[in-house]
């Protein structure tokens, strides 16, 4: 049994599902769903649909370069059956895609850090423009006054105990 990508969006395809497509020259196309076999159809590009895996690496929002990718590749050498080796393949499968969602998780994070860095530079600047619509003209006056008020009190105290 093995699982097909589907040429348009890069999901799986698995035995049974989907349609497949063969070209004139022989050249088979897989597609998972109708959406994608009509879009091929209509000789849409798949790195400018917006939905796609393709779309979505080309513009930088998925990971394309990474070590865990190369495990996908289709190999077609026939291996005899050992339990052994069944066993030990199928906890590196495991331990592969644990690996691969943990750096996809940090990925993710990083490219949103830096929205949100960008959003928080945007907001500061926001304020900087628009500060006399939050702080009034006479907001600090009050306080200024006071300090005046406490300095020349202080002043006088200290001329009258310099006359003394």
């Amino acid at each position: 049994m093995r699982i097909e990508k589907c040429y348009f969006c890069s999901g799986p395809v698995y035995p049974g599902h989907g349609v497949m497509f063969v070209r004139n020259d022989c050249k088979s196309f897989r597609f998972c769903k109708s959406k994608c076999h009509r879009n091929f159809k209509k000789k849409r590009n798949p790195r400018k649909t917006r939905w796609t895996k393709a779309f979505r690496k080309a513009s930088g929002k998925e990971l394309t370069v990474d070590n865990s990718l190369e495990f996908e590749k289709r190999r077609n050498l026939p291996v005899k059956y050992n339990r052994g080796l069944w066993d030990k393949t199928v906890e590196a499968m495991k331990r592969v895609e644990e690996i691969k969602r943990k750096r996809q998780a940090r990925f993710i994070m990083n490219r949103l850090k830096k929205g949100k860095q960008l959003d928080k530079e945007a907001a500061i600047t926001e304020v900087k423009k628009n500060i006399h619509l939050i702080k009034a003209p006479h907001a600090g006056k009050a306080k200024q006054m006071e300090d005046k008020m406490v300095q020349k009190l202080q002043e006088d105290v200290d001329m009258a105990d310099e006359e003394n």
